[in-house]
């Protein structure tokens, strides 16, 4: 290329930012500090349902686009699909059978995803409207979670995770019901469900927190696993990938409002750090509210996204039928976007506002 041609290129100038293909990818290297705390904690069913959730999403994304005669090799390429499997398998139960990572995946894809247009047009977010639907079609498969392999007798092995996720039983002939008989039955719920249970029996917090199920700052499994995530989502931000507004937001609404119950009713809720270490407050501050199409886009646009997903996330905790909230809270405020960024439009320069 001659100076001259170089001098008066068109604008910009500027370097170019990173591609689709480049953030989905880094996204998807920043869960992998969570997907080995899962994979020790949980064992070898996690990596199972990231491969099956991984091939079906790439699969499904084929078909659907096939059928739209749309470019097949182009728009797998981004790495969309990718990333959608690979957030639904971090968020199911490790032991989940096959066809509820197909249906939930699949409804992502086809309907969340390709139907609203394709990347870039879909107001939700595919990988929790994938969950959402499962949890309310097939609650009990989602809701199977086994403890801590530290907290179980015998753990179990790839092949017995294999087995159970495709046979309904592990190779000794085990369900995952006895499976879950392994342990001390304090330890059979997460720690969410087993601190709401215990609440409405009328024990105090600190009675529940002494449970086996519990850590320090939140489960026992999943503070470390909640740190983790916080740990990519932090790289996320310092590449520039992500913005803070989001996930401070969030958490910092999820706080205050556990800080204020707490100081209100100190034997009805757990303390603050127990809402941000446990289940999957650091997963969805930092990898699922932060989807670029269902979220927010401007500055105090996405620190009200944050907030508003930070204190349904409490509020579905303390006064839902779910344990977690953090699904139907993402959901909820994705069909608030519109009316946020309406409202939260930085005003141009040298004009008035109306």
């Amino acid at each position: 290329m001659s100076l001259f041609s170089t001098i008066f290129k068109s604008s910009p100038h500027g370097a170019m930012g990173m591609t689709t293909n480049q953030v989905m990818r880094t996204v998807c290297y920043a869960t992998i500090p969570g997907l080995l705390a899962q994979l020790y904690f949980f064992g070898w069913g996690t990596l199972i349902q990231l491969v099956l959730c991984v091939a079906v999403a790439i699969v499904a994304e084929a078909i659907i686009l096939s059928l739209r005669e749309k470019k097949v090799r182009r728009t797998l390429s981004d790495g969309s699909a990718i990333l959608t499997g690979l957030l639904l398998a971090l968020s199911i139960p490790s032991l989940a059978p096959w066809w509820v990572s197909v249906i939930g995946v699949g409804f992502a894809i086809v309907i969340v995803k390709q139907l609203y247009g394709g990347l870039g047009f879909n107001l939700f977010n595919p990988a929790m409207a994938g969950y959402v639907v499962l949890l309310i079609s097939f609650p009990v498969a989602m809701t199977n979670w086994l403890p801590a392999q530290s907290l179980m007798l015998n753990e179990i092995g790839f092949f017995d995770a294999l087995s159970v996720i495709f046979t309904g039983y592990s190779v000794e002939g085990y369900s995952i019901d006895q499976l879950r008989l392994l342990v001390d039955g304090s330890s059979m719920a997460t720690p969410l469900d087993h601190f709401k249970n215990a609440v409405g029996k009328q024990l105090t917090s600190t009675e529940v927190l002494a449970a086996p199920i519990f850590g320090e700052y939140g489960g026992l499994a999943s503070q470390w696993i909640n740190l983790a995530y916080l740990i990519g989502g932090i790289w996320l931000i310092m590449k520039g990938v992500i913005r803070w507004h989001i996930p401070v937001g969030m958490l910092t609404a999820l706080f205050v409002c556990a800080f204020i119950s707490t100081a209100i009713s100190p034997d009805l809720t757990y303390p603050p750090t127990m809402h941000l270490f446990t289940g999957a407050a650091m997963f969805g501050a930092f990898f699922i509210a932060t989807d670029p199409v269902s979220a927010s886009t401007t500055p105090r646009g996405r620190l009200i996204f944050g907030a508003m997903i930070g204190c349904l996330v409490f509020i579905i905790r303390h006064m839902g039928g779910y344990p977690d909230g953090v699904a139907f809270a993402v959901l909820i405020a994705n069909m608030c976007v519109p009316l946020i960024d309406h409202y939260t439009q930085p005003r141009v320069y040298g004009h008035k506002r109306k």
